[in-house]
């Protein structure tokens, strides 16, 4: 068996950078939202926070992807791994593998062509349609399946093509069932558990009421007591835009949960593990409710 891995160094330096700004420039528009009266000051920071935090997941897991990218190659089969896409093509059903460049229309690139994260399906004229998975556009390679293109882009490429045609010489030792898996198949298969989608029911229900009860709340309100001063003195208030922190920290920590919960959903042994993070999302989620209710009506 034959392991080969696509180029990663520029890759991590190119996501590394993206989801280091975005992060800086979500930590500034929250810090000026708790900060500044409702108003459109509150307005345009709270647009642009969420403008950078919502890229943030995406960005975070092709990075992950990237990390955990391989090419395994042996006598039986060929196995493509980019984070939670896998696809295993028996030996016996691919056609060919070749450079890209040796084609005579030039192969496009799929959109948001990153260092690193070469992903996504593009239909060649030739090819019909072709899925990449790769990282360096200087050293991609065709494998020709029974059903699909792919390309890939081991970090040396004439050596990958060399085994690939001596484990073709050798023959298959025992032949390999074809295997597709998605990142969404993840998410349709834990769809179908029941339990599963009350906890993701309630804790998307939980934030988004949250934040709808918030963004009423704020416009009406001047200032709200987060915290007493417990010698005597009357309880400290602050802007009641600063109320924004309660759905915005809830609605993290939910996704965060939610991700890694379907991490975990992979495994069989590990899906108890992943149904505790979904109901703590939800609980998590109640719990900003309650807190922001009791801040609300606190007599100041």
């Amino acid at each position: 068996m034959n392991r080969f891995l696509p180029p990663k160094r520029n890759g991590f330096i190119a996501h590394g950078a993206i989801l280091f700004t975005l992060t800086v420039i979500a930590a500034i528009a929250f810090l000026n939202l708790t900060r500044v009266e409702a108003g459109a000051t509150f307005l345009i920071s709270l647009l642009i926070l969420l403008a950078a935090f919502a890229p943030l997941p995406f960005f975070a897991y092709r990075l992950y992807s990237l990390w955990g990218a391989e090419y395994i190659l042996s006598r039986d089969s060929l196995t493509l791994r980019w984070g939670l896409r896998v696809e295993e093509i028996p030996l016996n059903d691919i056609e060919f593998v070749r450079a890209a460049q040796d084609l005579a229309a030039p192969l496009r690139l799929p959109a948001l062509a990153l260092p690193g994260g070469l992903l996504g399906a593009r239909r060649h004229p030739d090819l019909g349609m072709v899925e990449f998975l790769a990282s360096d556009a200087k050293k991609l390679l065709l494998v020709a399946a029974a059903k699909r293109v792919f390309v890939i882009s081991p970090e040396q490429p004439a050596q990958f093509t060399q085994k690939f045609a001596r484990a073709v010489e050798l023959g298959s030792l025992a032949p390999a069932e074809p295997k597709s898996v998605y990142p969404s198949f993840v998410v349709e298969r834990a769809w179908r558990s029941g339990l599963a989608r009350y906890f993701w029911l309630t804790a998307a229900l939980l934030n988004v009421g949250l934040f709808a009860w918030v963004s009423f709340i704020i416009p009406r309100t001047s200032r709200v007591a987060l915290g007493a001063q417990f010698n005597g003195s009357a309880l400290e208030t602050v802007p009641s835009s600063q109320l924004i922190i309660f759905p915005l920290a809830s609605l993290g920590l939910s996704l965060f949960g939610w991700a890694a919960g379907l991490y975990l959903y992979r495994r069989e042994a590990e899906r108890p593990l992943a149904f505790i993070l979904w109901a703590s999302s939800a609980l998590t989620g109640l719990l900003f409710l309650l807190a922001a209710f009791f801040v609300v009506t606190t007599p100041i």
